[in-house]
């Protein structure tokens, strides 16, 4: 007849140095490496919503210069888009960024409140909207060095070789469609410098997007961007034409509360999870 189990008797069945780590810690990997593909697909989906807003940039700031002065659309629009995140920041009560973010929200304010909207916006009364999209194909790269910089990222050689291929085939497209190194100036060369802001203030307020929230992030940076872009306006006494078109406003508009405000909580939510 079999003697009764006792709870003492559980060390002779399981033994205590029972490998069951390694069990543990698989199952830790596996479910690790599955939050980090879910990152990746969301980042790459807010990414694309990014890039759909950010699509119509080019041809809305197009529509909008046929009717408003330049300087009032790339400064303007940041001011609108800077009153619309200060109501927001106040409506949810938030209270002002880390003083460790202060650097970087400078620098994305720099990039793409000021510097972006404001040449791109000039560049489109030089050329067409579908040629500033093909120098605008550069960006990535741009964004890739400039995240390197900023944030000491390291992309791989593949992306490294994609982009020098994608960046030697917009030059060529510059050259053809401008017959000739003579036609590459002005806008071109502010599309450049428009490429350059932009890449630093994605590079910059994506890296941050990882310490805030990606609405807070470009939400901060328009609200310090009011003060100089008003002094700008004011300094330039940039024209207003109230009785402009119905379609070069809601350009403006589309700029201001889109490109310059919505599409950043998408795009820089997309840079922060990769």
């Amino acid at each position: 007849m079999l003697a009764p189990f006792t709870p003492d008797d559980r060390h002779a069945i399981i033994p205590s140095d029972l490998p069951i780590r390694p069990r543990l810690q698989g199952g830790t990997r596996r479910h690790a490496c599955e939050r980090a593909d879910m990152s990746e697909r969301a980042g790459f989906l807010y990414g694309l919503g990014g890039v759909f807003i950010f699509g119509l940039t080019l041809p809305a700031t197009r529509v909008a210069v046929t009717g408003l002065d330049p300087w009032f659309v790339g400064l303007g629009r940041g001011v609108l888009a800077g009153l619309a995140a200060g109501l927001l920041l106040a409506v949810t009560r938030q209270g002002f960024p880390p003083r460790e973010s202060w650097r970087a929200l400078a620098l994305t304010a720099a990039g793409v409140v000021l510097g972006f909207p404001l040449f791109a916006t000039i560049a489109m009364q030089h050329v067409p909207a579908a040629h500033g999209g093909v120098v605008l194909a550069i960006l990535p790269l741009a964004t890739a060095a400039a995240g390197v910089i900023v944030g000491r990222e390291r992309p791989s050689v593949a992306f490294w070789l994609c982009g020098a291929a994608g960046t030697l085939a917009v030059l060529a497209f510059t050259w053809i469609d401008g017959d000739g190194l003579g036609a590459i100036h002005q806008g071109d060369l502010l599309l450049l410098l428009a490429v350059v802001c932009a890449a630093a203030g994605y590079a910059a307020g994506g890296e941050l997007s990882r310490r805030l929230d990606s609405w807070l992030v470009i939400s901060w940076a328009l609200v310090i961007s009011v003060p100089f872009l008003l002094l700008l306006l004011v300094l330039r006494a940039a024209p207003i034409d109230w009785n402009a078109a119905p379609q070069a406003w809601a350009g403006f508009f589309y700029l201001a509360f889109f490109s310059q405000f919505i599409g950043f909580f998408a795009w820089y939510r997309g840079l922060a999870l990769g």
